[in-house]
């Protein structure tokens, strides 16, 4: 991980890292606390937040189109606050929200809370009543990965989401698991010694890993989209 001086954004700070230490920090991070399952099967995310951060989620009433919080202070996640609805609703779309939207929390815990070492409060993730003057990082309707606020508006990119969502679709997709699950579905073409999927098995491998891993649809399909991007298997046989 490298750390660059940035103007975008609440930090002076900008982590970059790359995709391989992500997926390598999560797998690590899981099997450090006994979460890395043997074989494809739905991570317990809850589980996963107590064991690592030392601290349980709290579900409380939250502002409309707030999905939670992530609460820092000199020795890292203090508090993860998420909104009461989405553990009340009982649907099993909601569950898997709240799935996603607990992993999301625990992405910032694991990238971003040495930006909070110092207690340099980051202005523009502030401003209102429910942040007091505590450190968070407020998540929002739109900046989760499969939790979106339904306008069909493309949310502004902020690279702390952003890289909350990569460590979120890790976390909840580990990629050698997901390589298990989709083992009979994974093709391999021309000279690479790496395999892909068809167009025509996306839809079923979506569905699949849905299934397996107990996420919603859309964020089994940016997990997918980022193993195995569309085209690729074209680009092998040329």
């Amino acid at each position: 991980m490298k750390t660059y001086g940035t103007t975008t954004g609440p930090f002076a700070e900008k982590p970059f890292f790359k995709r391989e230490e992500i997926e390598q920090l999560c797998r690590d991070e899981l099997a450090r606390c006994d979460l890395y399952p043997s074989e494809p099967a739905p991570i317990r995310i809850d589980r996963f937040v107590e064991k690592r951060f030392k601290v349980r989620p709290s579900y409380e009433d939250l502002p409309a189109g707030l999905l939670g919080f992530t609460l820092f202070g000199d020795k890292g996640v203090e508090q993860i606050v998420v909104a009461r609805a989405l553990d009340e609703d009982g649907t099993q779309p909601a569950e898997r929200r709240l799935r996603t939207t607990l992993a999301h929390e625990s992405g910032h815990g694991l990238l971003h809370a040495h930006l909070f070492a110092f207690g340099a409060l980051p202005e523009l993730l502030f401003g209102d009543a429910v942040t007091a003057d505590v450190p968070k990082i407020l998540c929002r309707e739109g900046g989760v990965s499969g939790v979106g606020a339904g306008t069909g508006r493309k949310p502004p990119y902020r690279w702390w989401e952003f890289q909350a969502n990569l460590a979120m679709s890790t976390l909840l997709l580990p990629k050698s698991l997901v390589e298990q699950a989709l083992n009979s579905l994974l093709i391999r073409q021309g000279f690479a010694a790496n395999r892909t999927l068809a167009v025509d098995s996306r839809e079923r491998a979506i569905r699949l890993l849905s299934d397996i891993f107990d996420v919603n649809s859309v964020v089994a399909r940016i997990r997918l989209d980022g193993l195995y991007p569309c085209g690729i298997e074209r680009q092998l046989t040329l």
